[in-house]
């Protein structure tokens, strides 16, 4: 069995939670059970981690088979095994998510700022609602040319009271991760209250929709880059966290 908590390039076998014969019976086959969501991967004579966050965030609730989710319970282990394993230099995630669980987000989001190892985040495709902290939360954040992230106010399904204690828990909920966004980035509390309120862009929605360069500008994220630029900037990374550990 494979010693680290994530498949090998050159092979190996899956993690115990993502092997056929540990589904409970009944369970329908879906992509987070039949795809590593984490890989191992050499660069510049390190050996580096990276996980992949796409689909739904799920938190709490199991979301339908058809749905394409990354599992908070999933990558908080690996997560944790990442930033203690000495043989791993660094981690690179990959975004590609249409946001989700809010809390679940969040937690992992403090999970990813909090690690001392490089990080590096590059969003693909899309890293909305959610995703931007996910996105931010790494030590530099890229995104591709054709990527975009939707920032908009928080939403909620299902039962909502019409009461001021529930309007007083969206503010305190959204402003949880205004201070998470903007303490991770160089956009202002001001302007990203801005860009989540906008009322003339989206269609049937409250937002804003930035594509590649808008989101640099605005401050979100670090620049605009192709994966192997990212894997180029966590090596140096990861040399210089090296020295600078040096005793």
């Amino acid at each position: 069995m494979n010693r680290y908590p994530f498949t090998a390039v050159s092979g190996g076998e899956l993690p115990p939670d993502l092997t056929e014969e540990n589904r409970t019976d009944g369970e329908q086959p879906s992509h987070d059970r039949d795809a590593p969501i984490s890989v191992g991967f050499h660069a510049g004579g390190k050996l580096f981690c990276c996980m992949t966050v796409i689909g739904q965030i799920e938190g709490h609730y199991m979301q339908s088979p058809q749905t394409k989710t990354t599992k908070y319970e999933h990558m908080i282990p690996r997560l944790v095994a990442a930033e203690q394993d000495e043989q791993i230099a660094g981690v690179i995630f990959l975004l590609n998510t249409v946001g989700g669980d809010i809390e679940a987000g969040l937690a992992l989001s403090e999970l990813i700022a909090g690690m001392k190892k490089p990080t590096v985040s590059l969003v693909l495709g899309g890293g909305h609602s959610i995703g931007i902290p996910l996105a931010v939360a790494a030590k530099r954040s890229f995104i591709a040319a054709t990527a975009t992230m939707t920032v908009h106010p928080v939403r909620m399904n299902g039962l909502v009271l019409g009461v001021p204690q529930t309007l007083a828990y969206f503010r305190d909920m959204q402003e949880r991760i205004v201070r998470f966004v903007c303490g991770n980035s160089r956009i202002s509390p001001a302007r990203f209250r801005e860009l989540m309120l906008n009322s003339g862009e989206l269609v049937t929605d409250l937002g804003t929709l930035l594509e590649g360069e808008q989101a640099v500008k605005e401050g979100l994220i670090d620049g605009v880059a192709t994966f192997s630029a990212c894997v180029e900037t966590l090596v140096k990374m990861a040399e210089a966290y090296e020295k600078s550990n040096k005793v």
